[in-house]
């Protein structure tokens, strides 16, 4: 693969990451090989795409501008495909999309379904989600399909999508751009194998027409033993989710760092009580929440505002729970946590933390991957663990600055996508106050403004990396910002992303705050 290394783009895609572009996605393959190899200092995790790399690295040990120049001096290696058999998918095609894409192709139902299991597809990379394979195909009729204006909020899983020159199958339930032709059982993601995900770079794939109607199975539940010391979920509210500081070093084979949605909120709710930083703790979202204790033991809650209090099951009194300060709880006690006056999300930990199995290195639920331990529904047994080090603290330390005012304003570093809009959306963007809708959740937030960004550049974007806290625009030109359930990669553009220190107010923001963007970084390469 031969291509110019001093040619290379490199752009900011965050204050601590940034997007390589390529020629072709044999060069991002080529080269992504070599970047492997070559451990650049201060390089954290590599994220290949169609035709990109994003580079997620650590400021305070190499500059963008250092970091362009060592990309640039790293030579690629020759990458071959897997000599295993093809892995066969099998395919009922009825997909809702299935008449619209053949339409768009200039083709029939038949032949685009003939097509597809015909062609030759190889996974290229791993992204978006933990098991979702990027497959591309040799025959150029798909390489014309194009995403869908707006994103749908739900597909199913199991379901499989062609958008551009790609083929690939939903592991779990997700939002998604994709175009959807059909559906299969087979089990893309599983954490119980020992390689969780069916298909990794290099592998070949066929898929396979079927007549059957396709349902994905069911794990069979677990059984959990009955703990000893635990809390009781009675009421859990809008959602309600066990997260600690999320994963790291997975996001090369699609998957995410997940975590807490508000880090400083959890950091300081875990502080008050004596834990690590990056303890398991409850996110709350919303409020509405009712526990009952059956431990003693001692709680602390940090982040959103409202009633929260602590019923004593002997004397019938209640007291108030302060944010950032510790109370004992007794067995029989009541934990209510009112509807939130002031922010969305909100943590409650507990001294020795909570005793929940780690999956790939986290205790952290990520919603759109499916991952990590189930959200906790009325009934459930949380049990409590005892691995307290720290003393129970009498001085709260700061959590996160809540947003008291109507509209909030959020820094935004641009890049790495803003050269596609024209210089009016780039007005537009911080001119107009942003809706926060109700359509938002741990995945990001959706907004609404009267007037919608334009693009200068209509085209396809190739699938590429994202980051927690981009600022997506679909072709609806109404942005969305990504949280911390985000996809890895993303088909439309990104017109900056947040300054890393708003990441958690952004998360405290309910559907209709305003939001005012402050242009912190403008765009540049390196």
């Amino acid at each position: 693969m031969s291509f110019e290394l001093s040619e290379l783009r490199v752009i900011p895609a965050a204050e601590d990451a940034v997007l390589v572009e390529y020629p072709s996605l044999e060069a991002v393959l080529a080269h992504y090989a070599g970047l492997r190899t070559s451990a650049i200092y201060g390089v954290r995790e590599l994220v290949p795409a169609a035709r990109t790399i994003a580079i997620y690295f650590h400021p305070a040990l190499i500059t963008p501008s250092e970091l362009a120049a060592a990309v640039r001096s790293v030579d690629p290696m020759e990458v071959g495909q897997r000599d295993s058999a093809p892995v066969e998918i099998e395919v009922l095609y009825d997909g809702e999309d299935l008449a619209e894409v053949s339409d768009l192709l200039g083709v029939s139902t038949e032949e685009l379904v003939a097509r597809h299991q015909a062609a030759a597809w190889r996974v290229a990379f791993v992204g978006f989600a933990p098991g979702f394979a990027y497959c591309v195909g040799d025959d150029e009729l798909f390489s014309a399909t194009p995403r869908r204006t707006t994103p749908r909020t739900r597909i199913p899983a199991g379901s499989v999508g062609l958008a551009a020159n790609f083929s690939a199958v939903y592991p779990g339930e997700s939002p998604g751009g994709w175009q959807l032709i059909g559906r299969t059982a087979a089990p893309m993601w599983d954490v119980t194998r020992e390689k969780p995900a069916l298909l990794g770079p290099g592998d070949t794939v066929k898929y396979r027409a079927v007549r059957e109607a396709i349902r994905i199975p069911a794990p069979a539940p677990e059984t959990p033993s009955e703990p000893e010391r635990y809390l009781e979920v009675i009421n859990p509210g809008v959602q309600l989710v066990i997260e600690d500081f999320g994963r790291e070093g997975l996001l090369d084979v699609g998957v995410a760092a997940s975590g807490a949605a508000d880090r400083g909120s959890l950091a300081a709710a875990n502080h008050a009580v004596g834990n690590e930083m990056n303890a398991p703790a409850i996110e709350i979202s919303g409020g509405g929440v009712e526990l009952l204790s059956h431990a003693r033991c001692e709680i602390a809650v940090a982040g959103a505002r409202g009633e929260m209090k602590v019923t004593e099951a002997e004397t019938g009194y209640s007291f108030p729970l302060r944010p950032g300060m510790p109370a004992a709880i007794e067995p029989g006690d009541s934990i209510s946590i009112g509807w939130f006056s002031c922010g969305l999300r909100t943590y409650l930990a507990v001294r020795g933390g909570l005793d929940v199995a780690p999956v790939l290195g986290s205790c952290s639920r990520d919603t759109l991957a499916g991952l990590g331990p189930e959200p906790l529904l009325a009934g459930t047994k949380i049990a409590l663990a005892d691995g307290a080090r720290g003393v129970v603290v009498d001085q709260p330390i700061p959590g996160t600055d809540l947003p008291d005012a109507d509209i909030v304003t959020l820094e935004l570093d641009l890049g790495p996508r803003t050269d596609w809009f024209s210089a009016e959306a780039l007005k537009t963007l911080t001119a107009q106050t942003w809706e926060v809708t109700p359509q938002s959740d741990r995945v990001g937030i959706r907004l609404e403004a009267e007037t919608p960004l334009e693009r200068s550049r209509t085209e396809e974007l190739k699938s590429e990396g994202v980051v927690t806290g981009a600022v997506q625009v679909p072709n609806s030109g109404q942005p969305v910002i990504f949280l911390a359930d985000h996809p890895l990669t993303g088909g439309y553009p990104v017109i900056g992303s947040l300054a890393r220190e708003d990441l958690d107010v952004a998360s405290q923001l309910k559907p209709g705050s305003g939001i005012r963007f402050r242009v912190r970084t403008p765009f540049r390469e390196y």
